[in-house]
């Protein structure tokens, strides 16, 4: 039996200076980790923030979970935002908080008054074990004391702190050097499995993504262009898909040699 949809896109579409989103129709389903691909530029970043209503589309609709998160109303739109973790690009740290604040704020207002602080604590640490950070360590700093790839796995473990039945990562690797996008990648795919979640995942490491994701698509013209397995995807005869996985692996393969 397939697995029911937790995500639909339904003719999402959004334009800012210039149509970005063109009517995007998707389902992502339960259970599975789903790749968003396309070059630069092609509102893949933008689709992921309509999920929780960071971005309105101009037409169309986004529901989670059967309900929808433009038309829903405010309540329906706290339900969808309490079950899903959102990881940004650049992790999006408070810089005057230290990493147990940090993390906390992952948890909702609700939550947090239905908590005590030793729960929070317990709640905190957890996530922090979790992404594989020593939380005895580094619970009392400032995120300018953090390297690169710890703020990554504090910005996860603030995405995670409340159990969410939906991971969100929006280019988690960006910036990161080929040592530490490989360590995020497996914490990805381990924390995915470990939680029992769906993770929709926009990254432009094609290579790294396809080997742990279940489904990818791709988003061009602001529409998507595909959706398949990874095999059917770097298989693909459509000319413009062709194209994008021929780049993609030429680029792999570059940093492969400058890595030597």
């Amino acid at each position: 039996m397939e697995s029911r949809a937790v995500i639909r896109y339904r003719n999402t579409h959004k334009a800012f200076k210039r149509p970005v989103l063109a009517g995007v129709w998707l389902d992502v389903h339960e259970g599975e980790m789903f790749a968003l691909f396309g070059p630069s530029g092609t509102g893949k970043s933008v689709l992921l923030k309509t999920t929780i209503g960071l971005i309105v589309p101009d037409l169309g609709d986004v529901e989670v979970g059967g309900r929808s998160v433009h038309f829903g109303g405010r309540s329906a739109l706290d339900a969808v935002r309490s079950e899903v973790g959102y990881v940004f690009q650049q992790a999006a740290l408070f810089d005057s908080l230290n990493v147990y604040r940090n993390v906390a704020m992952g948890l909702t207002h609700a939550r947090l008054r239905a908590m005590s602080n030793v729960e929070t604590a317990r709640a905190v640490w957890r996530a922090l074990e979790l992404v594989n950070l020593e939380p005895a360590e580094v619970l009392s700093i400032l995120p300018s004391e953090l390297s690169g790839g710890m703020k990554k796995r504090v910005g996860i473990a603030r995405a995670i702190v409340g159990r969410p039945r939906i991971l969100l990562w929006d280019e988690p690797t960006t910036g990161l050097d080929p040592v530490n996008t490989a360590a995020v990648e497996r914490l990805i795919k381990g924390l995915a499995e470990e939680l029992r979640i769906t993770s929709v995942l926009v990254t432009h490491d094609v290579e790294g993504a396809l080997w742990m994701c279940d489904r990818v698509a791709m988003l061009e013209g602001g529409r998507i262009r595909f959706c398949g397995t990874p095999g059917e995807f770097q298989a693909g005869t459509d000319p413009v898909v062709r194209a994008f996985v021929d780049r993609a692996a030429a680029e792999a393969a570059l940093d492969a040699v400058e890595m030597t």
